[in-house]
């Protein structure tokens, strides 16, 4: 996985009470649209929309993600009074109820006027490229900004995954967007990075990412991971088809069927976990709760791990030959029954 980047004490500007939570943050998502690859339409009407917003804090959410046009491979735009329509009065009733709300967006105006309405962040998957006047807006807002990997809006992005090193050119791309957004009166500390899995990277090339998150780290900014239900975990899960060779389990073969989207729930909390372990900053998912849970446990196996490493071996041992005090306290731990009682 590589050096682990350090994003638990990350600060990122307008989230005062976000910085230093000592954890990887959970980003749940809200979509008000009728299309969304995994729950297209459920939550569409804004009062069932902002209950699965509330539902999603009581699981464990430190931010909500409102948005109001799907990004799903092959989705066409939407008009944008009607994005406007979706998200404003979900938003504003998310935040009079005293949740952290994002907008996932790509439009500058949709973005000023979520802000206007209670959004505190400003989640772009274009990260600015879709409409280059965003930057401005987000420079004057002054709000945290996402800035995802992009290559191309949905119904295009597919034919758009040509790489020389994905995690090279990812990051490059990247440094290049966080150059333009500075260079446009973007405070730095207002930018996290997303590597944009699954955008205009369909498969395979989704892995070298996750495994490398380092290099995103590398460019100074608190990174945000958004894998949840995504394709390349429901081709890893794949079913076999009967008489289709095997797979492998590694995602590299058309031969088995993709599991559907909440088939991948699981999948998406190991991700979590281990992205939380690389050091993410946040992890933007449908199903919080079990990811909820996996960055806290991220965070323990974190501390205690640096709680060992931060003594010295000499602290670890007591004389005993060939055994360190720390091992021996485990050993004697074990000599009781589940009870409490006599000796194994």
């Amino acid at each position: 996985m590589g050096a682990t980047m350090d994003a638990r004490d990350a600060e990122v500007a307008g989230l005062p009470e976000l910085s230093g939570a000592g954890r990887t943050l959970v980003m749940g998502v809200v979509n008000v649209t009728p299309d969304s690859f995994s729950d297209g339409g459920e939550w569409f009407e804004p009062d069932t929309a902002v209950a699965h917003g509330l539902e999603l804090l009581g699981e464990g959410a430190d931010v909500l993600d409102v948005g109001g046009e799907s990004t799903r491979p092959g989705a066409g735009r939407v008009p944008q009074d009607q994005e406007l329509a979706r998200v404003l009065p979900v938003i504003e009733a998310l935040a009079a109820h005293g949740a952290i709300v994002s907008v996932d967006t790509t439009r500058p105006a949709v973005a000023e006027r979520a802000v206007a309405a209670g959004a505190r962040i400003v989640n772009d998957v274009s990260g600015g490229l879709a409409e280059p006047a965003m930057a401005h807006v987000v420079a004057e807002l002054g709000v945290p900004y996402v800035a995802m990997h992009w290559r191309g809006h949905s119904d295009v992005m597919d034919g758009l995954e040509k790489y020389d090193d994905v995690v090279a050119d990812v990051r490059d791309e990247l440094a290049a967007r966080m150059d333009a957004l500075v260079g446009a009166g973007v405070d730095a500390a207002q930018i996290v990075l997303d590597p944009g899995l699954g955008f205009a990277k369909a498969g395979v090339l989704n892995w070298p990412l996750l495994a490398h998150l380092d290099a995103l780290g590398s460019l100074g900014r608190p990174v945000l991971i958004g894998a949840s239900r995504k394709r390349f975990l429901g081709h890893l899960l794949a079913r076999p088809v009967p008489g289709a060779s095997a797979t492998g389990g590694d995602g590299r073969s058309g031969a088995g069927e993709p599991v559907p989207p909440r088939a991948r729930d699981d999948a998406t909390a190991a991700v979590s976990a281990l992205s939380a372990a690389a050091g993410a900053w946040c992890v933007r998912v449908h199903a919080v709760r079990a990811s909820a849970d996996a960055v806290r446990v991220a965070a323990a196996w974190a501390r205690a791990s640096e709680d060992v490493t931060d003594k010295s071996v000499d602290s670890l041992t007591d004389g005993r030959t060939g055994v360190g005090g720390l091992a021996r306290t485990w050993q004697d731990s074990q000599t009781c029954d589940d009870h409490g009682g006599s000796p194994r």
